[in-house]
């Protein structure tokens, strides 16, 4: 069995994976550390836990931690995690984390698009950026993952195989995206609550997002050169779930549907939670809710010559929960879909 912990086991990333923890069938849970909610049963903070995990929330003990954890999960946020997470590493415990201090390997990027100080940038160069589709095959090389965003997640996953093939002109990428509630976070913050969400839409950050300069890298990583792009978030009123909405000139204008599906199709033959749908057939985020899975549907604007893909994925799951579970599955060579091969909610 792994031994895991989990360090904000009680915001919404936390208790998704807590969630997928408790039926792993591989996995024995250690630690569930809350600083908000220490000495508390995790049951009854999230009473949908009753009789299923009664463990108690623990404030962070490292050294504790560690020796009962193969593996930690820090589900912390930005700079907090770059704090603690060195010290897991000293210890020679695994980590896969959250927070986006270990994204970059230009300690200098993530400095201008977060605003900190950088706490540890010397773990930048070990970590693996936890995209499994793209990673797979250096994750279990590494004692440190750095679990991608949300919209990272959903907007490299829908370009990477027309930036790795050449078929669009990287200077005219333009991502719109729509997330649902929980990608803030658990929190008490005005914009955010029910009265100001429902029944609104709203673009936010606008260009200005963090995960602009995440998405630049890795796509710039496939190309093979700078890739500069605007991307634009909106808060949707939905629990979860993002839709991306990729758009790109063709290069080749002659080039048909048919041919970019083929090119899709082959560069993720055989990823067990990427679905590429039939021709003319676009994804909505129903299909994809409570799962690890990524739908994609892709159009040829033959009028403008452009490309547009259509994304989606859970915010929560694939977007961090279970995108991280993935990641632990295939660090420790079990079938990378344990404990994670269910169909989406629908309802």
């Amino acid at each position: 069995m792994i031994k895991v912990s989990v360090l904000g086991a009680t915001g919404y990333a936390g208790v998704e994976l807590v969630r997928i923890l408790t039926t792993h069938p591989e996995v024995k849970i250690e630690h569930l550390v809350s600083n908000s909610y220490a000495g508390k049963r995790f049951s009854d903070v999230y009473q949908n836990f009753t009789n299923i995990l009664d463990i108690m929330l623990e404030s962070l003990d490292v050294d504790t931690i560690a020796k009962d954890s193969d593996v930690v999960f820090t589900a912390l946020p930005h700079g907090v995690a770059g704090q603690i997470v060195p010290q897991f590493i000293a210890k020679q415990v695994k980590v896969i984390d959250f927070s986006g201090d270990y994204r970059y390997k230009d300690k200098a990027v993530y400095e201008e698009w977060y605003g900190l100080e950088h706490a540890s940038p010397h773990l930048l160069k070990d970590a693996v950026y936890g995209l499994c589709e793209l990673n797979r095959n250096t994750i279990p090389n590494t004692d440190l993952i750095a679990n991608p965003g949300c919209y990272t997640t959903c907007s490299i996953l829908a370009l990477a195989p027309a930036v790795a093939e050449k078929i669009i002109d990287f200077n005219s990428i333009i991502i719109d995206a729509k997330s649902g509630v929980t990608g803030a976070g658990r929190s008490s913050a005005l914009d955010i609550s029910f009265c100001e969400c429902t029944e609104n839409t709203k673009a936010y950050k606008v260009a200005e997002h963090r995960h602009t300069s995440e998405i630049e890298q890795e796509l710039s990583i496939i190309a093979n050169e700078q890739i500069t792009l605007t991307f634009t978030p909106h808060l949707v009123p939905l629990k979860r779930g993002i839709l991306a909405t990729c758009y790109a000139n063709l290069i080749d204008e002659g080039i048909s549907a048919e041919q970019i599906m083929d090119i899709y199709k082959q560069y993720y033959k055989g990823e067990r939670f990427i679905r590429i749908y039939p021709n003319g057939k676009l994804p909505e985020t129903k299909f994809v809710a409570g799962s690890n899975y990524v739908d994609m549907g892709i159009k040829v604007d033959k009028r403008t010559k452009r490309l547009i893909v259509v994304c989606c994925i859970d915010n929560i799951l694939k977007g961090a929960a279970g995108q991280a579970v993935q990641n632990m599955n295939i660090m420790f060579g079990i079938p990378e879909e344990t404990g994670i091969n269910n169909a989406a909610f629908y309802l």
